[in-house]
């Protein structure tokens, strides 16, 4: 018997302001206890499918299921957003308090945890992905590196169920950029990671999927690669045929 999906995208179909066609066409999505990857073009829809996913962008067709039950209204996505973390493209965007230990608890406070429960939630998912005594350094003053794992912490400190991870390897240094993969690997939750990082993704999925000209495509995991040649497909992923 196959799992539930956590998460269920039907028929989706979405449009930019002031475009005709649809940047999503009629997707269908399905995502259970599982490590996906998602790779397609710039602009083909890949943050805009994570935003519509959890509510800050509704579709102009279609509908999100959690658990098998629809999501409604912005009631319904707040509690799916409980137990599903969106890391966005830029730290910086995630990152707004004066301290460490304040960022990575305000997630807790906001699921009614006590001001002690919070804390305690915080250092721990600080000391769980290395990041111990950093509880008290100023946010804006972190290195870029340091502040992608910060605002990963203050995704983990809430426990959620599903990560959605945006382009996490951008601007990562290569020390960075493998302790990265060892704490994703590390980690129970199930993953839908967009990323332009072959390596990366073929490190940290099992499965991959492009998403081109609205639609996704299921691609064999063992077949994309990256590599340097004069190519007819550029940088988009590719199979070769035996």
């Amino acid at each position: 018997m196959c799992p539930q999906p956590i998460i269920q995208l039907c028929n989706i179909s979405y449009h930019y302001a002031l475009t005709s066609s649809p940047v999503l066409h009629n997707l269908n999505l399905e995502v259970a206890d599982e490590r996906i990857g998602l790779i397609g073009p710039n602009g083909s829809g890949k943050t805009t499918l994570f935003q519509i996913m959890v509510g800050l962008l509704l579709p102009d067709h279609g509908h999100v299921l959690f658990d098998g039950r629809n999501m409604d209204s912005e009631k319904d996505f707040r509690l799916l957003r409980r137990q599903v973390g969106l890391l966005f493209q830029s730290a910086d965007d995630q990152l707004f308090s004066p301290t460490v230990l304040e960022d990575v608890a305000f997630g807790p406070l906001n699921l009614g945890y006590s001001p002690e429960e919070a804390r305690d939630l915080a250092s721990g998912t600080l000391k769980e992905l290395g990041l111990a005594g950093f509880e008290e350094r100023i946010t804006h003053r972190l290195s870029g590196g340091e502040k992608k794992l910060v605002a990963l912490a203050t995704i983990l400190s809430m426990r959620p169920r599903l990560l959605l991870l945006d382009e996490p390897t951008n601007n990562l240094d290569p020390a960075t950029r493998n302790r990265l993969i060892d704490i994703l690997m590390g980690l129970p939750q199930a993953q839908l990671i967009i990323s332009h990082d072959w390596d990366f993704l073929a490190r940290t999925t099992s499965h991959l999927y492009t998403l081109e000209h609205g639609h996704l495509h299921r691609c064999d995991h063992d077949h994309i690669h990256s590599h340097q040649h004069i190519h007819r497909y550029g940088d988009h992923p590719h199979q070769h045929s035996d």
